[in-house]
């Protein structure tokens, strides 16, 4: 009797021994598939990292293209206009043409003129060469040395400006 006590401890023992060993198992399949598929994200997430830097390079390098292409009818009549450098006025006639186009087509690209003469100075569109004594307003701008610009919300280039003050 004793010795069928013993068997069956010894027979539950292996049996729990075997059903922990199945368990193990079980869990060591499992990381290597949780394993297999974190190496495999990892992998694709590298690809995706490649494209997406080659994908930012290639935009980068023809983001220009639509307005180079835009900026061709300019050049074209730069050169109209260097052929007539013998006439002054057909020369001068064909710069104003010039800078029509080209500021016609940086105006539907979003550029902007900051205003400056007779408006009150602003720290974020203006920079300020000079002050002067005036009898305007002090913060006023009396004279713009070179225009600002602005492309849509963004300040491009500050106007530079002579304002009234002490």
């Amino acid at each position: 009797m004793e010795a069928k006590k013993e068997d069956k401890k010894h027979e539950e023992k292996r049996d729990a021994a075997f059903d922990l060993e199945k368990q193990l198992d079980e869990k060591s399949q499992k990381i290597d598939e949780l394993t297999d598929t974190l190496k495999r994200l990892q992998a694709e997430f590298e690809n995706y990292k490649k494209w997406n830097t080659k994908e930012k390079a290639e935009f980068a390098k023809y983001a220009h293209a639509d307005v180079i292409a835009q900026m061709l009818p300019v050049l074209d009549s730069f050169e109209i206009a260097l052929k007539n450098t013998n006439d002054k006025d057909k020369f001068i006639e064909g710069m104003k043409i010039v800078y029509a186009q080209l500021h016609s087509m940086l105006e539907a690209e979003g550029l902007r003129p900051i205003k400056a003469a007779g408006e009150k100075f602003d720290p974020y569109r203006h920079e300020v060469l000079m002050k002067e004594e005036s009898d305007k307003p002090e913060e006023t701008i009396l004279e713009e040395f070179q225009k600002g610009y602005m492309l849509n919300d963004k300040v491009l280039r500050h106007s530079k400006v002579k304002v009234s003050g002490k």
